[in-house]
């Protein structure tokens, strides 16, 4: 019985043992690859915030004065689009379950509120989430989390603005995860169209000198044309931010998630080890108990043989001694 229990403990030790080895390797692989991710969100970061200015100046300058309709808010919101970016697969802690919450919470205090509601799901996990759950999904965006290029964003960004345009929704939010640092990430709720009136304030429209003194631009062509073909530009860097962000947060999430995962299957494999000593010590107790409890014995057996052997002599020697005495007489 104790050979037997030592065996499955061996076995279930050599199994944590390999899976170790997988989560330790993913470990490295997401510790590496989350480097060359916040470069990435580094990089981008310059030509977000250039277009960022430049479409606040146009603003100022009379482009809000255009019939954009990426500009014109629509009065009463009815139905909101939400871009809710995850990641394609698992294995990378409470990840997704963070997205997924914050975006539930939005969609379900719009069904009480009496709006309508669309999803538009970038990644497998949120696209699997919400319609097991039965959310109604507009179109999912898959295959690319964790290595995302500006032509995805560019099909999500002309996507939504589709959406905007045509009247289906009257606004669109963004809920995504924020690279902070690889120690600390946030889920974040940002709007993406129509322009919210945060982008357009501060903006004058004109440049200022190194004395204060404002310099005078002139568009060409107007600030409004400009507007209209930069705005869709605007939204896609907004989502490519958005994509770089999460993919580093996933990976940053994955790299946490894995180490515990081999700091827990050391502690199992301690345990296991353990366990199996002193089912081991408890096999080698009983055998020796159980060769002392024979040797014992066989013991006894010899003792009662000599005993026997010598009652035996004694009993003949009685009778020989008798016989004698009787040839004798």
């Amino acid at each position: 019985m104790a050979g037997g229990q030592e065996r499955i403990l061996r076995g279930r030790i050599r199994s944590v043992q390999a899976t170790k080895k997988i989560t330790r390797a993913m470990e490295l692989i997401s510790a590496s690859r989350i480097v060359k991710a916040q470069a990435r969100v580094h990089a981008a970061v310059p030509y977000s915030n250039l277009i960022t200015d430049v479409v606040r100046d146009l603003a100022a300058s009379g482009g809000s004065t255009a019939s954009s309709s990426l500009l014109a808010g629509r009065g009463t919101v009815g139905r909101t689009a939400y871009v809710v970016i995850a990641a394609d697969r698992g294995l990378c802690g409470g990840y997704n379950a963070g997205v997924q919450r914050a975006a539930e919470g939005e969609i379900k205090a719009d069904v009480v509120a009496g709006r309508e509601y669309t999803i538009v799901a970038v990644g497998r996990k949120i696209e699997g989430y919400f319609r097991f759950r039965g959310y109604d999904i507009n179109r999912s965006f898959t295959g690319f989390s964790d290595q995302p290029s500006y032509e995805n964003a560019r099909e999500i960004g002309r996507h939504v603005i589709d959406l905007f345009t045509s009247g289906a929704v009257d606004r669109v939010e963004l809920v995504y995860t924020r690279f902070i640092t690889a120690g600390s990430q946030e889920v974040v709720l940002r709007p993406l169209v129509p322009l919210d009136a945060a982008t357009i304030e501060g903006g004058d429209g004109q440049g200022q000198t190194a004395d204060g003194a404002t310099a005078d631009f002139e568009f060409e062509p107007d600030p409004a044309t400009i507007l209209d073909t930069l705005l869709p530009r605007y939204v896609e860097a907004r989502v490519y931010a958005a994509l770089l962000n999460a993919a580093a947060s996933e990976y940053a999430f994955k790299q946490r998630a894995m180490k515990s995962a081999t700091d827990n299957a050391e502690e199992l494999i301690k345990s296991l080890s353990r366990i199996m000593n002193r089912a081991r010590q408890d096999a080698i107790t009983t055998e020796i108990m159980e060769i002392v409890s024979g040797a014992e014995a066989l013991g006894k057996d010899v003792s009662k043989d000599r005993v026997s052997t010598e009652e035996s002599r004694s009993r003949n020697t009685a009778f020989n001694v008798s016989q004698a005495e009787r040839v004798s007489q």
